[in-house]
C-alpha cells in the first residue's frame, strides 16, 4: 500500500485547498493591507481559551484549524494529511471522513480549552486533526512502516504511541505557546472515543427512541395466538 494511493480524494482535497486558501488569502491581505494584521487575525479566528470562555468566542474551536503561522507548517500538516488521510477516506467514505475529522479538530480544541482556560495567546493549525487521522491510520493499517523523522523504519502502530507520547508531554512541560499540545492530545481522544463510540448524538436519539418505545408498549396489552386462532380477540 503506497501512501496517498491512486489521487487525491475528494475530502482530502477539499480539505487542502481550503487551508491554501486561507493561507494565500491571510497572508495577501498582511502584504497588501497592514502588517499587523495578522495578529487581529489570530486573535479572532485562531483558539484562544480565555476568549472562549469570557466572550463566548465558540466558533474559535472550529476554525483554528485552517490557520497556519508559516510556509513549513501548513506544508507539513497538509503533506501528512495526504499521505494518511486518502486511504483512510476510501476505506470510509468521504462523508465518515469528514465527520472524523472534524470531531478531533473540534475535540482537540475543546480539550486545550479547558485544560488551559486563562490562555490568551492564540494556537492556530490542523495538527489536532492531522493527530486524530494518524490515530486512526495506526489502528487500520497498524504494520505499515512509515519512516520516523523521515530517517528511522518504525511501525505505524509505534509510531502512534511516540508521537501522542510526545505530544502529552510537551502539553505538560510547555508554557503559553502557539503549538496546542492539549490540542494534540484531544484530537487523538477524541478520535478514539468517536471510533469506538459512535456518533453521541446518534446514540442519544438511540436511547430516546428506545425509551418511546417502552413506553408504547405498556399502554398496550398484547394477547399471543396463532395465525388462525380466532378464539380470542387479538389487537391490531
Amino acid at each position: 500500500m503506497n501512501f496517498g494511493g491512486d489521487g487525491v480524494t475528494p475530502a482530502v482535497k477539499l480539505l487542502l485547498i481550503v487551508n491554501g486558501a486561507v493561507f494565500v488569502i491571510v497572508n495577501m491581505a498582511i502584504v497588501a493591507i497592514n502588517p499587523f494584521l495578522e495578529a487581529r487575525i489570530f486573535m479572532l479566528l485562531g483558539l484562544v481559551p480565555s476568549l472562549v470562555w469570557n466572550n463566548l468566542y465558540l466558533w474559535q474551536l472550529f476554525t483554528y484549524q485552517f490557520l497556519h503561522g508559516g510556509l513549513l507548517h501548513i506544508l507539513f500538516n497538509m503533506l501528512a494529511l495526504w499521505m494518511f488521510g486518502c486511504n483512510l477516506e476510501r476505506r470510509w467514505g468521504s462523508g465518515f471522513f469528514l465527520k472524523y475529522y472534524f470531531v478531533a479538530v473540534v475535540g482537540g480544541g475543546i480539550l486545550n480549552s479547558l485544560l488551559v482556560p486563562g490562555q490568551s495567546a492564540p494556537s492556530i493549525g490542523a495538527s489536532a486533526g492531522i493527530y486524530g487521522v494518524l490515530l486512526a491510520y495506526g489502528l487500520i493499517y497498524p504494520n505499515q512502516i512509515v519512516y520516523f523523522y523521515f530517517l528511522f523504519p518504525i511501525k505505524m502502530k509505534y509510531f502512534v504511541w511516540i508521537i501522542g507520547g510526545i505530544a502529552f508531554y510537551s502539553s505538560l512541560t510547555a508554557g503559553q505557546s502557539g503549538i496546542a499540545h492539549f490540542a494534540h492530545v484531544g484530537g487523538m481522544l477524541f478520535g478514539y472515543l468517536y471510533l469506538r463510540m459512535g456518533n453521541p448524538w446518534g446514540r442519544l436519539k438511540l436511547y430516546l427512541d428506545q425509551r418511546r418505545l417502552a413506553r408504547l408498549k405498556r399502554r398496550f396489552q398484547v394477547i399471543p395466538g396463532g395465525k388462525n386462532d380466532d378464539s380470542k380477540p387479538t389487537l391490531h
